[in-house]
C-alpha cells in the first residue's frame, strides 16, 4: 500500500489545505457547521486556485505513473477500431449510419437513400463542428417527415444546456434559428415546418417548458405550449412510432402524465391522456386505433400491459393484456405491424418475449448464459418482421443482431471488434454468485476474470456498483476493463438494492428511508468476496460514480478497513446540503428518491448517511476522487469539500487525490479518446497500489 512518503518520492509533498470559513446551517433546531461551504462559487478565483492546487498535487503524487498512464491509454486505444461504423438502420426511405474515422475523436453522421449502395450524404461531421471547443456534444438528431430538414442540439460547455438549430439537407445551409437552453431534442409535426421542443430553467436546469417553433419565425415569437409548474417534475416531447401523435410527458420519480396531439394538426390543442395521480406510472405506445400502456396501476409493482382506444384514454377504460407478475418486471415494449415485443427481467436476467398480434406465436428469444445483457435497440421501422437487438456479456463483445420474428432465424449484423490481437473470449470466465445481506436478503454479484487468475487472498479485486434510481448495471463487456483483467484483477458488479436488477421491489427497498440497504448490501458483497477467498481487504478495491459515488462515500465511512483503494467518480456526497438547496439543478426532482430534508424524518435519515456529514477522525483507504467544473448533475464543490474535510480529519497516511476536469461536466471529456485518459488515470491508480505499474 503506497503512502505519501513512499520511496519513490524524493521528499514529502504537502497536500493543499483549503481555508476554513465556518458557516452555520440550521434547520429543525439542528445546527451543522460547514467549514468549506465557500467552495460553492465557481466564479471565485480562490476556488479555482484551490482546484488547480489539488490537480497539481494529484499529478505530483502520481508522477511516477505518468508513463504507465500513457501506456494504458495507448493500450486501451489500440483495442478500439478507429475506422468504425454502426449497423445501418432504415427510416422513412433512408439508411442511417454513424461512423468514426481513424485518428478522429468525434462521430460522423451519414445517410444513403433507398439502398446501401447509394451515394453517401453527410449530415454532420462532428470533428469539424468541434474545432475550437474543449468540449463538444451533438444530440437530438431529428429528421423532418419529408427528409429535407434536420434539427439538432449542441453543447460546448458540458452543462447539458443545448442550442437547437435546423439544417437544410438539400442546400446544406444551417438556418439562423438558434434556440438556446434546451434539452437538445425536438420533434417535427407532420407539416415539415413546426418543431416542438423542451426548454430548461436557466438556474435549476429543470426541463420545465414545451414550446412550438415555426421554421422561419423569430425564436422570440415561439409559442409556449405547456409549463410544468410542479418543480418535482420534468417534461419532454416526442412523436409516437406510428407518426400519428405528438406526445408531452411530465415525469417525476414516482408519477407520470401524458398529453397527446395529432401530428397533422400542430396548431391544435393537446389532450390529456390520463391526469397525474401520485404514484401512478405509465408509458404509452400507439398502434392502429389503440394505445398500449405499460403501467403500475392497481399496485402492479412490476408493471403490467394494458390497452385502450385512442378516443377514450382515461384509466377507467384501460383493459389488461398482460397481467402483473411478482417475479417478472416489464421494462418496456416495441410495437410492429404484426408483432408485439415485450422486454422483461426475470431473476435479474433480461428476457425478450415476442407475441404475434393474431396470437399465432408467443415465445422468448433463447439466451443460454448465466450472466449477460440483452436489449432491443433501434427498431424505428414499423412495417417489418425484423427485430433488432443487442447481446453482450462480461466475456462476450457486444453484437447487433437482426432476428426474423416469423422464421425465427437470426443474422449477426456486427460484433464489436477487439483489436490488438490478444483478446480471445475463451480466455475469460464469468459467473454469478450470491452474498447475504445483514437482513438475510440474497444479493447477486456478477464477476469476470482471466482464466489464469485464481481466487486467493493475494488476488486484486475491483467491485463496482451504482444502486440508485432503479438504474440497473447489467453485466456488460468492456474493452477498457481488459487492462485490469489481463493484469490479474477480478472485476465484479454488485447488484445492490436501489437498482432494479431483481424487480421493482429491489429499487423500492433501496431508496428513501431504505437507502442504507444500498450501502450495507455493497459491504455485505465485499465481506462475502473476502470470506470466500476471492481476495482480501489488502487487495480489495471499490469504484462508483455519481450516485454510485455517494455509495463509495458511505462505504468508506462505514467499513474503510475492507478496502485498499476506492475510486469515487463525480460523487454525490454532500447529500443533505444539496437536497436543501432547491436552486441547484436536479434537487426538487430528487425528493422521491432521497426524501425531502425539509421534513425532519428525511433530514435525520439523510444526515445519518450523507458522506460529507459523516467524515470522522479515523483511517480511510487510498482515495482517488474526480470532479467536473461544469458538472450539472453533481456540482464540483461536493467532491472538493469532501476532500478538504477528509484531509483534516483522517489519521492515516494513505493517498487522497482530487482530480477536477476544468473543461468538462458530469460525463467527463467528450472525445472518445480523451475520455480514455480519465480511465487510464483511474486504472493506473489502482494498479500502482498493487505494484502492477507496467
Amino acid at each position: 500500500m503506497h503512502t505519501q512518503q513512499d520511496s519513490y518520492m524524493s521528499k514529502p509533498i504537502n497536500p493543499p489545505k483549503a481555508k476554513i470559513v465556518p458557516k452555520q446551517l440550521e434547520i429543525h433546531n439542528d445546527i451543522r457547521v460547514d467549514n468549506y461551504y465557500w467552495l460553492n462559487d465557481r466564479e471565485n478565483p480562490e476556488v479555482i486556485d484551490y482546484l488547480e492546487q489539488e490537480n497539481g498535487y494529484c499529478d505530483a503524487m502520481l508522477k511516477h505513473t505518468k508513463d504507465f498512464q500513457t501506456n494504458l491509454f495507448e493500450e486501451m486505444k489500440a483495442r478500439i477500431k478507429e475506422d468504425d461504423s454502426s449497423v445501418p438502420y432504415k427510416y422513412n426511405g433512408y439508411w442511417y449510419i454513424v461512423k468514426f474515422e481513424k485518428g478522429k475523436d468525434y462521430p460522423i453522421y451519414t445517410r444513403k437513400k433507398g439502398t446501401l449502395e447509394a451515394t453517401e450524404e453527410i449530415l454532420f461531421d462532428c470533428n469539424e463542428m468541434a474545432k475550437g471547443h474543449a468540449y463538444f456534444k451533438l444530440v437530438g438528431i431529428s429528421i423532418s417527415p419529408d427528409n429535407t430538414l434536420v434539427s439538432f442540439g449542441v453543447d460546448t460547455v458540458s452543462r447539458r444546456q443545448y442550442t437547437i438549430q435546423v439544417k437544410n439537407l438539400v442546400t446544406g445551409k444551417i438556418y439562423d434559428d438558434a434556440i438556446k437552453n434546451t434539452t437538445g431534442s425536438a420533434t417535427w409535426a407532420n407539416d415539415n415546418k413546426t418543431l416542438f421542443y423542451t426548454a430548461k430553467n436557466e438556474q435549476t436546469l429543470r426541463s420545465d417548458k414545451i414550446y412550438k417553433h415555426k421554421l422561419g419565425d423569430a425564436v422570440t415569437n415561439d409559442t409556449l405550449i405547456f409549463t410544468e409548474d410542479d418543480d418535482t417534475f420534468g417534461v419532454s416531447v416526442y412523436k409516437t412510432k406510428s407518426k400519428k401523435y405528438i406526445v408531452i410527458i411530465s415525469y417525476s420519480t414516482l408519477t407520470t402524465e401524458y398529453q397527446i396531439l395529432n401530428a397533422n394538426t400542430p396548431d391544435g390543442e393537446f389532450r390529456m391522456f390520463q391526469p397525474r395521480v401520485r404514484g401512478l406510472e405509465y408509458s404509452v405506445n400507439h398502434f392502429e386505433s389503440d394505445f398500449y400502456i405499460v403501467t403500475n396501476a392497481d399496485n402492479a409493482t412490476n408493471f403490467k400491459l394494458m390497452k385502450t382506444n385512442e378516443k377514450t384514454t382515461q384509466i377507467e377504460h384501460w383493459q389488461e393484456i398482460i397481467a402483473h407478475r411478482d417475479n417478472v418486471l416489464i421494462e418496456g415494449i416495441d410495437i410492429f405491424k404484426a408483432f408485439l415485443v415485450i422486454s422483461e427481467r426475470r431473476n435479474g436476467l433480461n428476457e425478450i418475449r415476442i407475441k404475434a398480434w393474431d396470437n399465432t406465436q408467443d415465445y422468448y428469444l433463447p439466451f443460454d448464459n448465466e450472466t449477460y445483457t440483452a436489449y432491443t435497440t433501434t427498431n424505428i421501422d414499423f412495417d417489418t418482421t425484423i427485430l433488432r437487438y443487442s447481446y453482450n456479456s462480461l466475456t462476450t463483445p457486444a453484437s447487433v443482431i437482426d432476428f426474423d420474428m416469423i422464421s425465427k432465424t437470426k443474422e449477426i449484423k456486427k460484433e464489436q471488434e477487439v483489436l490488438g490481437g490478444k483478446f480471445k473470449k475463451e480466455n475469460y470466465i464469468s459467473e454469478r454468485i450470491w452474498a447475504t445481506a445483514d437482513d438475510g436478503t440474497k444479493v447477486p454479484i456478477s464477476l469476470v476474470h482471466h482464466r489464469d487468475t485464481k481466487k486467493s487472498k493475494e488476488t486484486p479485486l475491483l467491485l463496482y456498483a451504482y444502486g440508485s434510481y432503479g438504474s440497473t448495471i447489467d453485466p456488460y463487456f468492456s474493452t477498457i476493463r481488459l487492462s485490469l483483467l489481463d493484469r490479474g484483477f477480478i472485476y465484479a458488479i454488485a447488484h445492490v438494492r436501489g437498482g432494479e436488477y431483481l424487480g421493482r421491489q429491489w429499487y423500492d427497498n433501496g431508496k428513501l428511508l431504505h437507502k442504507k440497504n444500498t450501502f450495507t448490501d455493497f459491504i455485505a458483497c465485499s465481506k462475502f468476496l473476502i470470506e470466500e477467498g476471492y481476495t482480501s481487504a489488502k487487495h480489495h478495491y471499490a469504484m462508483g460514480g455519481s450516485a454510485g459515488g455517494l455509495l463509495m462515500g458511505a462505504i468508506v465511512n462505514l467499513a474503510p478497513q475492507l478496502y485498499n483503494g476506492v475510486v469515487a467518480q463525480v460523487p454525490f456526497v454532500d447529500v443533505i446540503t444539496t437536497m436543501l438547496d432547491d436552486s441547484i439543478p436536479l434537487t426538487t426532482g430528487e425528493y422521491d428518491e432521497w426524501g425531502n430534508p425539509n421534513e425532519k424524518v428525511y433530514y435525520d435519515y439523510i444526515k445519518s448517511y450523507s458522506p460529507y456529514d459523516n467524515v470522522s477522525s479515523k483511517e480511510y483507504p487510498n482515495l482517488l476522487i474526480t470532479a467536473g467544473l461544469h458538472d450539472s448533475q453533481v456540482q464540483y464543490w461536493e467532491p472538493a469539500k469532501w476532500v478538504a474535510k477528509l484531509r483534516v480529519l483522517k489519521i492515516d497516511n494513505h493517498l487522497l487525490l482530487l482530480k477536477t476536469n476544468m473543461e468538462a461536466g458530469h460525463g467527463g471529456a467528450s472525445g472518445r479518446f480523451e475520455a480514455l485518459k480519465e480511465d487510464a488515470l483511474e486504472y493506473a491508480f489502482l494498479l500502482d497500489l498493487e505494484g502492477k505499474n507496467t
